[in-house]
């Protein structure tokens, strides 16, 4: 059968939905088409747009069809989010955002519920972030919704049953930090039965299984075939991790960066995690565990920046260096290797719309990733994805920092790259290029060690 070369790509971010093409012979985006991510505040209970993104995508599938033609779909999405599905095929209840908080008593009982993390390496986070805790939560709310449920999936598999009618879920979204999955084991966790729902788990499947072919309606509706394949899918931060797995030998890291910056490590050293600093154990397409770290770097830019992004120059930087202007963490107190700690500038705060204030959160956002990457165990080089991989004074901060080679990815996004991949290899297999030099290397490292100094009491682990 002949490997197909236009692989439309569903990606739902936590901030926008999008429906990438991707040429699988070149590796690259022939178009992009999105719309924003919004989220309805319910009855019951804040909400993803589900209808909204079902027409956005079939509309989308339609005319990139029409001008350039599908021959297959591959599915990625944001994690921390669980679909229940009713015994008419529909869903039970409308998906919760995962921020959305969850009341003290809901959660005390539900910690009692919750494995440890020795079994299923998802640390304790806060709201939803845990779909454990929205099972819960959910379940709480609305009494009725445990019976109403026949069939429980990933956010992944949810695109791919509506076009297909298949149901699944697939490792890595099962094993993202969801207290539902045993990743060294390699099957559900026993907080499963505890639940109640272990006759409710779709079947999970390997991230490039196919998942079906597009059901009549849907060919009907968007022009393309009836025979066009489906693949089961892929969580978004696994979707970047994985060009990278198929190109690299030896310890590496990959940092995906957006609204989550997510700190993946590739054959590194087995090192502990503390789960009080959001490190966990992800599981990627393969369905071996991953030792991960995070924090919402992309959050984070937005609120330092307040919507006045600045571009700096050279002296913008000499002078963030010569006067120790430092961003303190945590910007996101509730996530991140930094709990609880509230946000502060050393040194003169700059203003809103300068170019020594988007410096100065370059390198914040550097330094928290050194610090990810520290409590990972991180060793060999470190490949940046997504929008930080276009910021130089990231990139070259986080290299003084971690004192080892960082490399720029050339994809303009691993997640979609990511996920058409998983219908095969290609000769084009991303590349990543040395990052530039904005400042000395010296100067750089003595800024790195004094933010670890005087801004974060923890100790920040193991860095090379």
């Amino acid at each position: 059968m002949t490997p197909p070369r236009h692989v439309a790509v569903i990606d739902i971010g936590k901030t926008n939905a999008k429906l990438a093409l991707v040429d699988l012979r070149r590796l690259e985006e022939v178009a992009v088409l999105t719309r924003p991510n919004r989220v309805l505040p319910g009855p019951p209970w804040p909400h993803f747009d589900t209808e909204g993104h079902w027409q956005f995508l079939l509309d989308a599938l339609k005319t990139l069809h029409q001008q350039h033609g599908i021959d297959a779909i591959s599915i990625t999405t944001h994690g921390a989010s669980i679909v229940l599905i009713d015994t008419a095929g529909d869903l039970a209840a409308p998906i919760l955002d995962y921020e959305h908080p969850i009341p003290g008593d809901i959660a005390s009982d539900y910690d009692s519920l919750r494995p440890p993390f020795a079994e299923t390496g998802s640390p304790r986070l806060a709201g939803g972030l845990n779909a454990g805790a929205q099972l819960h939560y959910l379940f709480t709310r609305d009494p009725g919704l445990r019976d109403r449920t026949a069939h429980i999936i990933g956010y992944p598999q949810y695109w791919g049953y509506r076009l297909t009618g298949a149901l699944a879920n697939d490792v890595t979204s099962m094993g993202c930090h969801t207290d539902l999955w045993d990743p060294q084991a390699r099957r559900f966790s026993s907080l499963v039965s505890d639940l109640g729902i272990s006759d409710k788990m779709a079947p999970v499947k390997q991230s490039d299984e196919v998942l079906g072919r597009l059901l009549p309606g849907i060919s009907a509706a968007t022009g393309l075939s009836p025979d066009t394949p489906v693949v089961c899918g892929i969580h978004d931060s696994n979707a970047s991790l994985y060009p990278h797995l198929l190109a690299q030998t030896g310890p590496f890291s990959v940092v995906s960066t957006g609204t989550w910056v997510i700190v993946m490590a590739i054959g590194a050293p087995r090192t502990p995690l503390d789960p009080r600093r959001d490190t966990l154990v992800n599981v990627n397409a393969m369905g071996d565990p991953v030792p991960s770290a995070r924090f919402m770097g992309g959050r984070e830019f937005e609120i330092i920046q307040d919507g006045h992004p600045f571009a700096p120059s050279a002296q913008d930087a000499a002078d963030v260096l010569s006067q120790n202007v430092m961003l303190l963490p945590a910007v996101e107190p509730e996530t991140g290797p930094f709990q609880g700690q509230e946000m502060r500038w050393h040194g003169p705060p700059p203003a809103s719309g300068t170019g020594q204030r988007s410096v100065a959160l370059a390198y914040y956002l550097a330094l928290m990733t050194d610090s990810c990457l520290a409590l990972t165990g991180a060793a060999g080089p470190t490949i940046v994805e997504g929008p930080f991989a276009q910021n130089p004074h990231f990139l070259a901060m986080l290299a003084a920092a971690t004192g080892r080679p960082v490399l720029q990815s050339q994809t303009t996004t691993g997640t979609s790259i990511g996920a058409a991949l998983l219908y095969g290899g290609s000769d084009a297999l991303p590349s990543s290029l040395p990052t530039p030099t904005q400042g000395t290397a010296t100067s750089l490292a003595t800024y790195a060690a004094k933010w670890k100094r005087v801004g974060t009491p923890w100790p920040t682990g193991r860095t090379r």
